[in-house]
């Protein structure tokens, strides 16, 4: 099944690093402090919190926010969640310059994404901007299979993955055989549905930090957006009062990435079922 852009802009879609840069270049200079890694937090009273660093360094907070990813060193604050693993590992590959370099991947994967799935395993792959192709191999492996891969050995690697795809048609198998540069692993995890915590003075969070899910709802990184926004208005709208802030974001917060974590399951479920890709098909068709 194919489907063209319809030209509407519906969907629209920007690389990471180019938002990241967009977003970085508004900021006063030395707002970010890059390679201050967290290592911890503790609470102080009143709100207020000590965030140690890697370096030996440490700073207070009266308000802290933790966007810090699926391992948040600011979640122990808030709540004892932690990511469960899926049953679902990526290999993450690139095609650089694909137009020149690799052509008949880049008709393969065309102007937009392309899903090639089967039962417990299949190939997702994008077009970025630049013109290079971005290629996930998916397999549904107990947790520690990627422990069994040398991926110092890229060779290698790449034989150890297309194992799994051995009577898979040639020109999937070369999205990772003709990679370049190196694989990298990625087990997926997610936190419970529904996560959320009871308030406590002075700390919140946002993102995957918040509510990490599986990517296969596509709304990881728009959630985190749109959580940095409305904490900000929050905190806006009620001057002088971080409490209520918080508790007015958290609000709002809590049941949005419920409603979108659960179809982010659903959907994990769905492209790699036994039948696959009869799920996505049937999805497509019904939103056609």
């Amino acid at each position: 099944m194919e489907a063209a852009d319809d030209g509407t802009g519906g969907r629209p879609e920007i690389d990471r690093g180019r938002l990241r840069d967009l977003l970085h270049g508004s900021l006063p200079e030395g707002t970010v402090r890059w390679g201050a890694k967290v290592t911890g937090a503790r609470p102080l009273g009143d709100g207020r919190h000590e965030v140690t660093l890697a370096d030996g360094g440490s700073f207070t907070t009266d308000l802290l926010v933790g966007a810090d990813g699926a391992w948040s060193r600011n979640r122990p604050l808030l709540s004892a969640a932690q990511p469960a693993y899926t049953g679902v590992s990526f290999v993450e590959v690139d095609l650089f310059d694909a137009d020149v370099r690799h052509p008949v991947s880049a008709e393969v994967v065309g102007g937009g994404m392309l899903f090639a799935l089967g039962a417990g395993r299949g190939f997702l792959a994008h077009r970025e901007s630049d013109g290079n192709l971005h290629v996930y191999a998916a397999l549904e492996a107990a947790e520690e299979w990627l422990d069994g891969i040398d991926f110092s050995d890229t060779e290698a690697a790449k034989a150890a993955v297309l194992t799994h795809f051995a009577d898979w048609e040639k020109s999937l198998r070369a999205l990772v055989a003709d990679a370049d540069g190196d694989l990298v692993p990625r087990r997926i995890h997610a936190l419970p549905t529904g996560h959320r915590w009871d308030r406590v003075p002075g700390v919140t969070l946002l993102g995957d930090a918040a509510h990490l899910m599986s990517p296969f709802a596509g709304e990881g990184a728009n959630l985190a957006l749109l959580d940095g926004a409305e904490l900000g208005l929050a905190i806006a709208a009620h001057p002088g009062d971080v409490e209520a802030a918080l508790a007015a974001y958290e609000e709002r917060m809590f049941p949005r990435s419920e409603w979108s974590a659960a179809p982010s399951a659903l959907s994990g479920a769905m492209l790699l079922r036994a039948d696959a890709p009869q799920g996505l098909v049937d999805q497509f068709a019904a939103h056609g």
